[in-house]
């Protein structure tokens, strides 16, 4: 199992997103996801959050949010646990990124953007300001069979 960030950084109604398109055997390879990465030995969600901000945007953040839990399961890869944040305050201008492609898009069109199926649920909970939420995401392969939202099922694929 592993623990990861992952922010939405906002400016005005624009979103900061990166386009996987960079790095070989990348699960994400192709999405469009926000910023973040996986935690190092002895970090916290926060300490997670703002070293991989700077590292992938060259952003400091000055004000993000905490906004939720989001554990994924798949058949697939390793369970992961995903602590998701939004930001509107950072200093500095984002740079080229090893990872992808980094480009500010209005919110309203991110899933028109090409990402994974459970990500519109979050975002939609996000849009929506929902306070602090635990989402259970499971995969078969790139399809979302199951949904959980803090604890009451959601989504459930037929069989």
């Amino acid at each position: 199992m592993r623990n990861t960030t992952l922010c939405y950084i906002r400016r005005g109604g624009d979103c900061l997103m990166l386009h996987r398109v960079k790095k070989e055997n990348d699960l994400n390879r192709d999405k469009w996801i926000g910023v973040g990465g996986k935690f190092e030995d002895k970090e916290s969600p926060e300490d997670c959050l703002l070293r991989e901000v700077r590292e992938e945007t060259g952003l400091e953040l000055t004000s993000y949010r905490y906004r939720g839990l989001v554990t994924f399961v798949s058949d697939q890869w390793e369970t992961e646990y995903m602590h998701l944040f939004t930001a509107d305050g950072f200093t500095g201008e984002p740079r080229e990124c090893d990872e992808g492609v980094l480009e500010w898009v209005p919110w309203p069109r991110l899933l028109e953007l090409p990402h994974w199926e459970g990500d519109a649920i979050f975002l939609d909970l996000i849009g929506r300001d929902v306070p602090f939420f635990s989402l259970k995401l499971c995969y078969r392969g790139e399809t979302l069979v199951r949904a959980v939202l803090d604890g009451k099922t959601i989504k459930e694929e037929s069989t």
